[in-house]
């Protein structure tokens, strides 16, 4: 698997792994279905390939890729494991991880959007038809034709109002019980008393009917909904992403020495289990036989692995990448460093559910003065004319031409053309409040490897290498899967070096690759086993025969963008602060070179979200922006969060935004924009507030009708809604 190769940071850093990393697990029972997390696949290409590589391998029965989650879901027959599918996945060039399914089944059934669809297409349709028998109202029919007409229409609107209002029925009637109002109470009035007294006058030959009125309110609603909810829809819980990340088995040693597979539920505190090259650590513990190294990207962001031997302690969730390890249990299952920030993300995810956003504060004032306006309306016409018709008439108009369609679109509608200008610029927003809470930010924290950088090491010293040296170099480094190794195989091979005919190539777990070249023995690996002295820079160290190791440095690439993104930032008045795991030297160098005075080093998880917790305390509102597992509970402890779209699933999931290409420029647009969104959100409920002043006097007075309140409920909705398309 990996070789071993030297670096000046500490055993945390964060920073996307170069190189694919398996899960190992055990036999799976009869007819189970197997889970798979896909990182990088990005198209319908990926798929075919995918699924053809999975259904070809013996044993598989069915397997099918959903790209929009990354997932691949497998049944197999009970003697595939999904190391085995890992490995078939990896020599298709495809990074592959297994998941928990029983953790996951909850996220995959969301039939919410599909619901609200399937209503306004029906109340749309119904809507339609019912506008096309007004026509013969309107155009002057009289007696049976009109009777006849509003009798069609109540057969038409009766079935479909109770069919597409069931979401707003709902909500009112459970707001009602719990003793309070909300917005789907007056809408649920409004309805019902259009519907009722068209029915009323319909049994009584009355000359207007309002079907259309109810069913058209119906439908405008139901549109704001339908786009609020699909601006919620994309965030799923991180919470459930990091817990079906732990590994569900591991290999137990028993007291005769052989192996047992067990969950990992099953394991107790010193119990000793079997971890193999490849396979993830399902517990806390410490190593107490072996030797190899540790991809802590997942929990610390550290792009570089670690060495473990007897007596290193290893997490939950890390990688054993190159010699087999024991590990003696301390922490399984919920005690687990991997499931406490799980937790941390889970409390996070809590809090920020609490922001009230602009359309919630309304909501509380709106509601009750809706029905307190309805009700004196009707008490005072019901006073005047002692007409139950007249004044119920008059009530309906008011609580129509007062709904809150408007109020409804005006964020609804905002944040949809916000998000689709985003989008084409490379940001695409998940949270319905992601705009909202953007714009209101004054701080800004980065973290550093793999969003700051591209979290992908280059050699940056080799030209001091003699063509022998890269040779031996190419020839040692190819064998090995490190990422740094994988990195100078990249770049010597694109400089056209052949590698060197070295013979009986090993790989010695947490130290490095030997070989022989000729008689001369030849290695690649930590200064500490050739004997250099300890690098600056992180680095790997080539020696030849008896002559004395040479230091091969590297270095991480800067993001595209990054520097101007900072500059931006700062221009608008924002702190810029950048808080890592990496090393106090490393981090501060990079910190001065891009221009943020702030810095944080050596920060682990949950010294993370405490740092935003901090600011947040101190009355900041901050915006953080980060990539790892290490992140994810800062991400969600934060006022606003980014991910690009090479993080971590996880910590994608937690972000309220995700940028899709390499480029951080979008970050500076997406804060102006989203000042922009606010701008316009505040317009519409101006401009709802205007609507109300000026119509709800004529609804009162007696001058609309249900259907006039209907048509300008229609016209405040859209023009809120073409307010908000001025961000496109």
């Amino acid at each position: 698997m990996a070789a071993t190769f030297e670096h000046s940071r500490p055993a945390a850093c964060p920073a996307c792994a170069v190189t694919p990393v398996a899960e190992a697990v055990a036999e799976v029972p009869k007819n189970a279905r197997l889970m798979l997390s896909l990182p990088t696949i990005h198209c319908a290409a990926c798929i075919s390939t995918v699924e053809r590589a999975l259904s070809a391998t013996t044993g598989v029965q069915s397997a099918r890729v959903n790209l929009t989650l990354k997932r691949a879901m497998v049944d197999a027959a009970p003697e595939v494991t999904a190391e085995d599918l890992v490995s078939v996945l990896e020599g298709c060039g495809y990074e592959a991880h297994e998941l928990d399914p029983g953790v996951l089944a909850v996220t995959e059934a969301d039939q919410g959007a599909r619901d609200l669809l399937m209503r306004l297409a029906v109340a749309f349709f119904a809507m339609m038809n019912v506008m096309l028998l007004s026509v013969a109202v309107w155009a002057g029919a009289e007696g049976v034709t009109r009777d006849m007409m509003h009798w069609i229409s109540a057969a038409i609107v009766l079935p479909a109002i109770v069919f597409t209002g069931k979401p707003f029925y709902v909500n009112a009637w459970s707001a009602l019980r719990a003793g309070r109002l909300n917005m789907d109470v007056p809408i649920t009035l409004a309805i019902l008393l259009a519907v009722g007294t068209s029915l009323y006058e319909t049994m009584h030959s009355g000359e207007h009917a309002y079907f259309d009125a109810a069913i058209s309110l119906t439908f405008f609603l139901l549109a704001g909904r339908y786009l609020d909810y699909r601006t919620r829809a994309s965030a799923r819980s991180a919470a459930q992403e990091l817990a079906a990340m732990e590994v569900p088995r591991a290999l137990r040693i028993t007291a005769d020495g052989s192996e047992e597979t067990v969950g990992v539920g099953d394991l107790s505190k010193g119990d000793v289990i079997l971890v193999r090259p490849g396979g993830r650590i399902p517990v806390d513990g410490v190593v107490t036989s072996g030797s190899s190294e540790l991809d802590r990207s997942l929990m610390t962001g550290e792009s570089l692995p670690a060495f473990a031997g007897p007596g290193c302690a290893v997490s939950a969730g890390e990688v054993n990448l190159t010699g087999p390890l024991t590990v003696e249990v301390s922490a399984a299952g919920e005690d687990t460093a991997l499931h406490r920030i799980a937790d941390l993300v889970a409390i996070a995810e809590s809090g920020r559910s609490k922001y009230t956003s602009l359309a919630d504060q309304a909501a509380k004032l709106y509601a009750p003065g809706v029905h307190i306006l309805s009700a004196l309306a009707a008490i005072g016409w019901w006073i005047y004319t002692q007409d139950l018709r007249v004044s119920l008439n008059i009530a309906a108009a008011v609580l129509i031409i007062t709904c809150p369609c408007a109020l409804g679109l005006a964020v609804p509608a905002v944040t949809t053309a916000a998000s689709g200008r985003l989008f084409r610029k490379g940001m695409l927003i998940k949270d319905s409040t992601a705009m909202e809470r953007l714009s209101e930010v004054d701080t800004v924290v980065f973290d550093k490897t793999g969003t700051l950088t591209l979290g992908a090491p280059q050699p940056v010293n080799i030209d001091h290498l003699s063509t022998g040296a890269k040779s031996v170099a190419l020839a040692l480094a190819a064998a090995s899967s490190h990422p740094l190794a994988v990195s100078l195989t990249k770049c010597l091979g694109a400089d056209g070096i052949a590698a060197a005919d070295v013979t009986d190539i090993k790989e010695v777990p947490g130290y490095g690759v030997e070989g022989l070249l000729g008689d001369d023995r030849v290695r690649l690996g930590r200064a500490a086993w050739l004997g250099g002295d300890a690098p600056e820079l992180t680095a790997t160290y080539l020696q030849i025969g008896s002559n004395a190791p040479v230091a091969i440095s590297f270095s991480d690439t800067l993001r595209p963008g990054a520097r101007e993104t900072v500059e931006a930032l700062k221009a608008k008045g924002l702190r810029v602060m950048l808080i890592s795991g990496d090393a106090v030297g490393p981090v501060t160098r990079f910190a001065e070179d891009i221009g943020i005075d702030d810095v944080v080093a050596e920060a682990l998880p949950d010294q993370k979200a405490a740092h935003i917790a901090a600011l947040t305390e101190a009355g900041a509102k901050v915006l953080m922006v980060g990539d790892g597992l290490n992140d994810t509970a800062a991400l969600t402890a934060a006022h606003a969060s980014i991910s690009p779209a090479s993080a971590l699933d996880a910590a994608r999931v937690a972000s309220d935004m995700v940028l899709l290409g390499k480029d951080l420029s979008p970050i500076a647009d997406a804060y102006e924009t989203s000042g922009k969104a606010r701008a316009r959100i505040r317009e519409n409920f101006t401009l709802a507030t205007a609507y109300n002043v000026i119509a709800v006097p004529f609804a009162i007075l007696g001058f609309a009708t249900p259907l006039a309140a209907a048509l300008a409920m229609s016209a405040s909705s859209i023009t809120v809604s073409l307010n908000a398309l001025r961000l496109k």
